[in-house]
C-alpha cells in the first residue's frame, strides 16, 4: 500500500488546515488510518486514528476537541482537518495503516505502512 500525503505548507497561528492521504495498492477499507506528526528530536506523536469503515474515531491530547479525521473509501483517501493551528503544530504530519488498530494506537506506534509525509509550518 502506498500513502500520499498532501495540504501541507505554511499556514498563520489560528487558521484551519486541511490534510489529504491517498491511498492505492491495497483494499482500503481493509486498514485503519491514522495520522502522525514528527518534529525533529522527538519521537512520532500520534493525532488521531479512525477504524477501517469509519465508524469511529479517536483523538490525542494533541488535538482533541479541534480536529477531525476522516475517511471516503470510494476515494481511498483519509483526512485530517485541524483548527485553530499553534506554531507548536509545526511539523511533518503523515498518515499510516495498518488492519489492526491497536498497531497505530499503541505506544511507540508501529503501522504496516505510512506515508512520506507533509511538512506544515504555523507561523506569523
Amino acid at each position: 500500500v502506498e500513502l500520499v500525503e498532501s495540504g501541507g505548507g505554511l499556514v498563520q497561528p489560528g487558521d484551519s488546515l486541511r490534510l489529504s492521504c491517498a491511498a492505492s495498492g491495497g483494499t482500503f477499507a481493509d486498514y485503519a488510518m491514522g495520522w502522525f506528526r514528527q518534529t525533529p528530536g522527538k519521537e512520532p506523536e500520534a493525532l488521531a486514528t479512525i477504524t477501517p469503515i469509519g465508524q469511529s474515531t479517536y483523538y490525542t491530547a494533541a488535538v482533541r476537541g479541534r480536529s477531525t479525521i476522516s475517511r471516503d473509501n470510494a476515494k481511498e483517501t483519509v483526512y485530517l482537518q485541524i483548527h485553530t493551528m499553534k506554531p507548536e503544530d509545526t511539523g511533518v504530519y503523515y498518515c499510516a495503516a495498518d488492519p489492526n488498530i491497536g498497531q497505530l494506537m499503541k505506544q511507540p506506534a508501529t503501522p504496516r505502512y505510512r506515508g512520506q509525509g507533509t511538512q506544515v509550518t504555523v507561523s506569523a
